[in-house]
């Protein structure tokens, strides 16, 4: 017996209902929410940031507009992103340009993607031929660890906050952050379908940040909501973006 297909359909419906109402799905919503958010987990005004995966801008112009001070570390290894960045931030002498992209590995990779300039570029060959998108674009790109140039460059400055969108490429950058990451206050990083390409996990992260001492958030609507516990249902690949708390510098309620 076949049942009327419509009973799978509105079940199907039902399904991303409840998983967006947990923000499984909403990705990064509005840039301005998600900045509120991580702004609320600080204890006072940051005074350096990070931007790995800096697109064109949008996430750092969000920073800047609620704290125009602060100086910024964006990394961006696409030169259609690095000259609109270069266009909107060159005079910015807070603003520090990175042409590169963050990895484990120091030295050059290729960057995949499905037109100049797109938000779904990778280090990683994407399968989307069901969305009939052929990652057929190439670049090659310069390739830093983290945890380097945060020795090198920032002279090992405590960082207020990490924002992480590197297409499914972040569980590798972070194997690199070394004793950066203890030095971290809150980051925040994506995950979702590009972490299908990379064959990375959400019990990947939520171990990693648990062992580092961090408490992970799933940013929501709504606001932040903890995640007490890893489970089997959190590895929903519909773009979501966490935030990790550092408990050393958790804010006091």
């Amino acid at each position: 017996m076949t049942p009327p297909q419509w009973i799978f359909k509105a079940a199907r419906a039902i399904e991303k209902s409840a998983a967006y109402a947990q923000a499984k799905g909403y990705g990064s919503g509005t840039v301005r929410h998600v900045v509120a958010l991580v702004a609320s987990q600080l204890d006072a005004p940051p005074q350096l940031a990070v931007d790995i995966g800096g697109h064109a801008g949008s996430y750092t112009r969000e920073l800047k507009a609620r704290f125009p001070d602060l100086p910024i570390h964006i990394f961006e290894p696409s030169s259609t992103n690095l000259a609109r960045l270069r266009s909107r931030y060159g005079k910015d002498s807070t603003i520090t340009i990175n042409a590169c992209a963050v990895s484990d590995q120091i030295g050059e990779a290729t960057l995949y993607s499905e037109k100049p300039g797109s938000g779904l570029a990778s280090l990683n060959r994407r399968n989307l031929d069901h969305y009939a998108i052929t990652f057929d674009v190439e670049e090659r790109v310069h390739t830093v660890r983290f945890g380097d140039y945060w020795e090198r460059v920032l002279d090992r400055q405590q960082i207020d906050l990490v924002k992480m969108d590197i297409e499914g490429h972040e569980l590798n950058a972070l194997h690199a952050f070394g004793e950066s990451l203890q030095a971290t206050k809150v980051l925040q990083f994506e995950f979702g379908g590009t972490n299908i390409d990379s064959r990375t996990y959400f019990q990947d992260f939520y171990y990693l940040f648990k062992n580092a001492g961090f408490d992970l958030h799933r940013i929501t609507p709504i606001g932040l909501q903890r995640i007490d516990h890893y489970r089997e249902a959190d590895e929903f690949f519909f773009t979501i973006n966490y935030l990790a708390v550092n408990r050393r510098f958790a804010k006091r309620r």
